[in-house]
């Protein structure tokens, strides 16, 4: 096991320095030799292509991130982050308008707000600020969806927000059942949680869930829900739990890759027409006794 230490990136919208190469075709060289151990206040993602393991309080993490080829780094964005003396562990998913520099920005700008509210239950606070920050500087007239997710190790309570994001997929293990994982609140007469920087203010709801042991979650950006088969048509929602049916659940990353063989063999000849990024977490069997 790899112990990281915290480090602040010198690149913007990279961060670590311990990372699997992609090889042809999506896999990963040492995947299955390498794992991290994420620090306490320590923040690990970025938008550059990688394929690693990763392991959180109370969570079994996978990630890969496949910007569209030829570039290196794309418009998906993620970081994960240990906090509250390594018993909360919050993870961020996003797709950013554009590629290059503005995301480098949006980058940036997410790594310092998640330090600065790495200690606080209640993310609602910390997308406010990064809805606000879409107003100033360089990226004003971007916009990005999100989801944020914060979970306690020690019961495997989960509080989540949603800016305009695809729904992860949720594995519930008790009822061998995938749901989509949806906001639940009713009230639909409020604008709210709409994506990051398309109205300055707006509100942003948390919804919480109770992650049982051995659950799974899979968060992903829109490249691959829209993906399209060789006849144009996408593989949607509905889709995308039908092929969740018949996923592995032994393991994040086997779920997660089995995902991305899933949505190459639904395109057929039909090439990948954006980013694909999948965070697959796995809720420890045991909860653990902090």
């Amino acid at each position: 096991m790899l112990n990281i230490t915290d480090r602040r990136f010198s690149n913007s919208s990279t961060l670590g320095e311990n990372r699997v190469n992609m090889l042809p075709g999506g896999s990963a060289a040492g995947l299955s030799t390498e794992l991290l151990q994420l620090a306490c206040m320590e923040v690990r993602g970025g938008n550059r292509a990688e394929v690693y393991r990763a392991e959180l309080p109370g969570l079994h993490a996978w990630v890969s991130c496949r910007p569209l080829q030829p570039a290196k780094h794309g418009g998906d964005l993620y970081n994960m982050t240990v906090c509250n003396s390594g018993s909360i562990s919050r993870v961020t998913i996003a797709d950013v308008s554009g590629h290059g520099e503005n995301v480098s920005i949006v980058a940036e700008h997410l790594h310092d707000a998640l330090g600065e509210y790495a200690d606080y239950w209640d993310q609602s606070a910390l997308i406010r600020r990064l809805n606000d920050g879409f107003f100033k500087g360089a990226v004003v007239g971007k916009f990005a969806t999100a989801f944020l997710l914060s979970q306690y190790a020690a019961t495997g309570a989960l509080a989540f927000t949603n800016a305009g994001h695809p729904p992860p997929l949720w594995y519930h293990a008790a009822l061998r059942k995938w749901t989509l994982l949806h906001d639940l609140m009713t009230d639909t007469t409020e604008i709210a949680d709409l994506p990051m920087g398309m109205i300055p203010g707006t509100p942003y709801r948390q919804s919480a869930v109770q992650l049982e042991p051995d659950d799974l979650l899979l968060l992903y950006t829109d490249g691959v829900n829209e993906s399209e088969d060789e006849r144009g048509e996408q593989l949607g929602l509905d889709g995308l739990l039908k092929i969740a049916e018949g996923l592995p659940k032994i393991s994040a990353a086997a779920a997660g890759e089995a995902l991305l063989a899933a949505v190459a063999q639904f395109r057929g000849s039909a090439p990948p027409e954006d980013d694909e990024t999948i965070i697959a977490l796995h809720r420890h069997p045991e909860p653990e006794q902090l």
